[in-house]
């Protein structure tokens, strides 16, 4: 046993010196690629005054989530700029941005697929289950090999994180469409597109919505683990803060992220509701 564990071991250790060694352009083109997409979301979100995104973000809790929940986003949102901590939030947005769009892209088509193909939805269980009883530290390691650090680590990071909960609650959605609505469809002669967007999709949607939302949770949290990596954003302050034992930069840190995943959570949940 000890031996299968030792070549197992060296030969995962000499295929990533391969890939390193061999794939070093593919990789380096994937890092400038993820590193640009999160600079340019980060700059769209820092471009504006702190003010105007907050009122901004503040009017989309007024619509989905009341009146009162529009000015505490707003009001939230403007003590972060007030602890100095505004472009670090916006980093972590960016991030949480970035990875959440990559993982829906992969999650959404890949969990309408399951829900179609129950071979494939069998298949898929234990390589979800797999990745979501990992620890999360796990995914930092072989993306520092290949990427190094910086963003485009955590955002792969990331992105393998927040991929389950979406290929699960997507693939439940479709499977759970009534029987006697694909029945009728069937009576009356639609075509599987058709069956697709008319009768499949608006009954999933509120599982889909679901799935979204757990999806930016899971991401939210690994971006904050992910800040080890120098991925920038509150993580990352918070990190540093640790190192340096600054308690009160680490407290307004934590509160800067408590801000942005109720906000995230409740807006992503309400959304999921009325749908």
């Amino acid at each position: 046993m000890e031996d299968f564990v030792t070549t197992f071991d060296s030969t995962v250790d000499n295929a990533l010196f391969w890939l390193t060694d061999h794939a070093a352009f593919i990789f380096d083109g994937a890092r400038a690629l993820l590193e640009g997409l999160f600079d340019a979301v980060q700059w769209l979100l820092l471009l504006p005054p702190f003010y105007v995104t907050a009122a901004l973000v503040g009017l989309l809790a007024w619509r989905v989530l009341g009146l009162g929940a529009g000015i505490a986003t707003a009001v939230a949102l403007a003590a972060c700029a007030a602890m100095g901590l505004w472009s670090e939030t916006m980093a972590t947005l960016a991030l949480v941005i970035a990875a959440t769009v990559i993982a829906l892209a992969v999650s959404l088509p890949l969990g309408v697929m399951a829900g179609l193909m129950p071979r494939l939805d069998r298949a898929l269980v234990p390589v979800l289950d797999l990745i979501q009883t990992m620890p999360p530290y796990i995914y930092l390691l072989p993306s520092i090999a290949l990427l190094g650090f910086g963003p485009a680590t955590a955002l792969v990071a990331t992105v393998i994180v927040a991929m389950p909960p979406a290929i699960r609650l997507t693939s439940l959605g479709i499977r759970q469409t009534p029987h006697e609505f694909i029945e009728l469809g069937q009576a009356t002669g639609v075509t599987p597109a058709q069956m697709f967007w008319k009768i499949r999709l608006p009954f999933a949607l509120p599982s889909i919505m679901a799935g979204v939302n757990q999806s930016l949770m899971m991401a939210f949290g690994m971006v904050v683990i992910a800040g080890i990596v120098g991925s920038g954003g509150l993580g990352e302050t918070i990190y540093g803060a640790i190192r340096t034992l600054d308690i009160a930069t680490s407290i307004n840190a934590s509160i800067a992220i408590v801000v942005l995943t109720m906000v995230l959570d409740r807006v992503t949940q309400s959304l999921a509701r009325t749908k």
